[in-house]
């Protein structure tokens, strides 16, 4: 570990001389180049001539112009269906060896993202990257000599004889250089486990022969993992059993409604630092310390990005995008917007809607943060409430009544002839109901301009049931979500709203 914790250590200062390029428009049009000529020769590229479109010196507008948009069901059933079938050479040269399962859509349980060895190698470069990006940090050699937890997916894939299957994390762990493995825990066995009430209890288990300097993962399963550990060794913080823990670096959901309960965990400052990852790849990373975590966006790493504007012209009401809707490039994009993020891969993603909404908080650093889901937001009346505004509200509720919330969901109903909103916050100890949504709301009034228009006019009411937090991880529990990518959603409509009320129904009996 201290060979190793000196040599990344001088990586990183070498790495730092290394002047970074800047025209992110100039790095979009060559993965878009790369990207097209890959893919030339495959079903949905002799489709759309691709053959033509590499020729072009920037083949953007063509491209745009050529190649309709796709949300997951439309890609699916025009053409993902076959190479899920296995056949070769669809939107991707080669046969998909692996797809990564994703939250389901109303058609089907899950989504299956196709996983491709230049995407497991993208994710790879963009880990390393990440990695080398803590030289703004300042971290001695020491800190790196300490060890890496990654608690996610299971490397043990289901196979069906055609293509492994599982969650991202637990493909890219199991595909991982065997160098990076041999200082990466909680090792291969314990990655392997399928169960996830199993797999944590053995990193409890172990966690006291570990040197942890790092972890990775989703925020409310570390919190439950930290809360887990210090139980099982009857010790006051985290830092009892690891000392020399630092850095968490996190994704998934945003940081702010679980900080104040993991700071409680720990003796000492820990240093978030906010990784993009999604099923369809490596998006953006923390490059840097700043107030709102925002992540660099990786413009350079086999993926081009397209921004539409989250409005009502490109928008329904149900966050579908509208045929007619209008895509930008990275040069076009404009500081604190939302926008709807619009992907191309490489594992055969085309002009593919991912379903998170982002805004840029620095044009000339291609920094991000991520505000919501195209679908995840209320509207019921023109309130237009994010889950950014969500988030933050949560947060200053919580520090203002000294309470830890951190889960918490919200859905929109019909009112006394108007509407209203019901709120279902997490909070696990006796609290004012009243003054607990009395502050949310005002909170959101600050912070939401429509929000505060119409509460004064069609949204009537704001409406709370406080419930344990152990109720939203038996929701997970009882839709089989269980896991290291797992996480509550924010917002709740249609079925999934069904199968919540009915869940709570039960749950109070």
């Amino acid at each position: 570990m201290a060979i190793i914790g000196s040599i990344i250590k001088q990586v990183i200062s070498v790495r730092s001389k290394i002047p970074a390029r800047r025209n992110a428009y100039k790095q979009q049009i060559r993965q878009l180049r790369k990207l097209l000529l890959k893919a030339q020769f495959t079903e949905f590229g002799k489709k759309y001539l691709f053959h033509e479109l590499v020729l072009l010196e920037d083949p953007i507008k063509i491209f745009q112009n050529a190649v309709p948009m796709h949300d997951y069901q439309s890609i699916f059933d025009g053409w993902w269906y076959r190479a899920l079938q296995g056949e070769k050479n669809i939107c991707w040269p080669g046969k998909i060896k692996y797809f990564a399962l994703s939250s389901g859509t109303s058609e089907a349980a899950s989504k299956h993202i196709p996983v491709t060895k230049d995407m497991i190698k993208a994710i790879q470069k963009g880990t390393f990257r990440q990695i080398l990006s803590t030289r703004h940090f300042n971290f001695t050699k020491e800190q790196f000599e300490t060890e890496i937890l990654f608690v996610g997916g299971s490397t043990n894939l289901n196979y069906n004889g055609t293509f492994f299957s599982g969650d991202l994390s637990g493909i890219t762990t199991g595909t991982q250089p065997r160098w990076f493995q041999n200082f990466t825990l909680p090792g291969p066995d314990i990655r392997s486990q399928t169960v996830w009430e199993d797999k944590l209890q053995d990193i409890v288990n172990n966690a006291k022969s570990w040197n942890v300097g790092f972890i990775c993962g989703v925020p409310a399963w570390i919190q439950i993992l930290f809360e887990r550990i210090i139980k099982h060794y009857n010790v006051n913080t985290i830092h009892d059993v690891w000392p020399n823990l630092t850095v968490f670096v996190h994704g998934g959901v945003a940081i702010h409604p679980y900080k104040t309960s993991i700071d409680a965990l720990c003796s000492k400052p820990l240093i978030y630092l906010d990784t993009y990852m999604a099923s369809e790849g490596f998006i953006a990373y923390q490059e840097r310390p700043n107030s709102q975590q925002a992540m660099k966006l990786l413009t350079d790493n086999k993926m081009f990005f397209e921004f539409i504007p989250f409005n009502e012209d490109n928008f329904d009401a149900d966050g579908n995008v509208k045929a007619n809707a209008k895509a930008l490039t990275i040069t076009e994009v404009e500081l604190d917007k939302d926008y709807a993020l619009l992907i191309t891969n490489c594992a055969g993603a085309w002009r593919y809607l991912i379903g998170d909404t982002i805004k840029f908080t620095d044009l000339k650093r291609c920094e991000v943060i991520v505000t919501g889901r195209t679908k995840h937001f209320l509207s019921l009346c023109g309130e237009h409430l994010s889950v950014d505004n969500m988030n933050r509200a949560v947060k200053l509720t919580g520090e203002e009544m000294d309470i830890a919330i951190n889960e918490y969901c919200v859905t929109g109903i019909p009112y006394q002839g108007m509407f209203a909103h019901h709120w279902y916050v997490g909070v696990d100890k006796p609290v004012d109901d009243k003054m607990l949504i009395t502050k949310i709301d005002t909170h959101l009034k600050e912070l939401n301009d429509d929000y505060i228009t119409e509460r004064k006019h069609a949204l009537k009411d704001v409406l709370v049931t406080v419930l344990p937090n152990q109720a939203f991880i038996d929701f997970l529990a009882s839709k089989n979500k269980l896991g290291g990518q797992s996480k509550f959603p924010r917002v709740m409509k249609g079925k999934q709203l069904t199968d919540w009320l009915a869940f709570l129904d039960n749950y109070k009996k």
